[in-house]
């Protein structure tokens, strides 16, 4: 009876709360598939941050490494998502700001062509990236300043809630939600959907 008691209650524990139990017993088969999961979403994340491919695959490895060094400060109370980005995100800005490119654009236009895995399912935000405007919408995301950027991608491509953005990017819910609607009216102004537009 104990035994189906404990196994219901694994069933019934909330993915988050797995995932923490899992990395608190550095369980490898367990941690390995959470790799798996997360590996194109945080990759793709930092190709936007960085504009460089091998940069982000150094930034996704050292961003495993700072999960499991960390792994006890995970309680699994929220979702994973916001808090492996936001290891991902201090990561990037820690290695930008060394290179002292952080006022840099970080997608610039000559290489915002740079090639991804093929996902394993694609947001419509990414879908629209990947449309025949894809050209249009990656200058036109390149020429936002950083922070409406990451509000944009996080929101319309990893899809994370106002309270998740908030969370990995260190401000509050208001401040978010004004820059994805100030992030959004910039990029429809860009692509020649604003009020300007003839």
């Amino acid at each position: 009876m104990v035994a189906v008691v404990t196994a219901f209650s694994r069933v019934a524990e909330p993915e988050s709360q797995r995932i923490a139990r899992a990395l608190r017993r550095r369980d490898s088969e367990f941690i390995g598939r959470i790799v798996s999961q997360y590996h194109y979403r945080l990759l793709r994340y930092l190709v936007y941050w960085t504009a460089r491919r091998e940069l982000a695959e150094d930034l996704v490895q050292e961003t495993w490494l700072r999960v499991l060094e960390r792994a006890g400060q995970y309680n699994g109370r929220l979702r994973f998502e916001p808090w492996l980005f936001s290891i991902a995100r201090n990561l990037a800005i820690d290695h930008l700001r060394k290179q002292q490119t952080a006022t840099h654009r970080m997608c610039r236009e000559d290489e915002a062509g740079v090639d991804l895995p093929a996902p394993d399912f694609e947001s419509p935000f990414f879908a629209a990236a990947r449309s025949e405007d894809a050209e249009r919408i990656a200058a036109a995301l390149g020429e936002l300043e950083p922070i409406y950027r990451e509000a944009l991608l996080l929101r319309f491509q990893e899809e994370l809630s106002l309270a998740e953005i908030a969370q990995v990017a260190g401000a509050p819910i208001s401040t978010v939600s004004s820059r994805i609607h100030r992030g959004l009216s910039m990029l429809q102004a860009a692509l020649g959907g604003g009020a300007d537009a003839a």
